[in-house]
C-alpha cells in the first residue's frame, strides 16, 4: 500500500519550520560580519538593528521573515500535530505568539523606546513558557521522549537568562540571546522530523 503525501498546507508548515531558524541565523550572523566592531559581550544581538548600511536590514528583516516562517509552523504544522489535547492547542498559541514577538523585535529597533525592550523581554519569557506548556501536550499524547526533550529545552532556553541576571557574567546580552535562540532552533527542527515520522508519510 503506498503512503499518500503531506498536503500543501502540511508541507508549508512543516518547510517553514525548517526555513525559519536557516534564515535567523543566516541573516543575524550576516549582520554581524558586516559590523566588525560587534562584541559578544559587550553588545546585544538587537544592537545590530541599529546600525547604518546593511548591518540593520539583515537583521531587523531576518528577524521579520524568520517570525512569519515560524508563525506559519506554528498554525500549519505544530498546532495540527497536538490539537487532540487542550494543553497543545495552548501551547501552539503561545509559540505562534512567540513568533509575532520575533516580527515585532524586527520592526521595533532599539529606536522605538521602550517597545523594543518589552517586546524583547515577552519574546524570551514565553519561550519557555510554551515549552513547558507544550510539555504537557507531549506528554498527554504519550509522547514521553519528546516531552522530556521538550522539557529540557525549555530549561535550557531559560537558563542563560538565569544565569545572566543572577551572577551578572556578559555586560550585555548576545550570549544568553543565542543560547535560547539556538534551543529553541533545535527543537523546532526535531519537531519538523518527529511529526514527519509520526504519521509516515512521504514529504514530497
Amino acid at each position: 500500500m503506498s503512503k499518500r503525501s503531506f498536503s500543501t498546507i502540511e508541507r508549508i508548515g512543516l518547510s517553514s519550520g525548517l526555513v525559519s531558524p536557516i534564515v535567523a541565523f543566516t541573516c543575524i550572523l550576516s549582520a554581524i560580519a558586516s559590523y566588525p566592531e560587534f562584541s559578544w559581550t559587550h553588545n546585544a544581538l538587537s544592537d545590530l538593528g541599529i546600525i547604518e548600511g546593511i548591518t540593520a536590514p539583515l537583521f531587523n528583516i531576518g528577524l521579520c521573515i524568520s517570525g512569519f516562517f515560524g508563525f506559519l509552523f506554528s498554525v500549519f504544522a505544530l498546532y495540527p500535530f497536538l490539537k487532540q489535547h487542550l494543553t497543545g492547542k495552548l501551547g501552539s498559541a503561545v509559540f505562534a505568539a512567540v513568533t509575532l514577538t520575533l516580527i515585532s523585535i524586527g520592526i521595533f529597533n532599539e529606536h522605538y523606546v521602550p517597545i523594543h525592550f518589552l517586546v524583547s523581554v515577552i519574546f524570551f519569557t514565553l519561550v519557555p513558557i510554551s515549552l513547558f506548556i507544550l510539555t504537557s501536550a507531549f506528554y498527554l499524547s504519550r509522547q514521553r521522549s519528546m516531552a522530556v526533550f521538550t522539557i529540557a529545552v525549555g530549561i535550557a532556553a531559560a537558563l542563560p537568562w538565569i544565569f545572566q541576571y543572577t551572577f551578572n557574567y556578559f555586560t550585555r546580552v548576545a550570549i544568553p540571546e543565542t543560547l535560547s535562540a539556538i534551543a529553541v532552533s533545535v527543537w523546532v527542527i526535531i519537531v519538523v522530523i518527529k511529526i514527519i515520522k509520526r504519521h509516515n508519510l512521504l514529504y514530497i
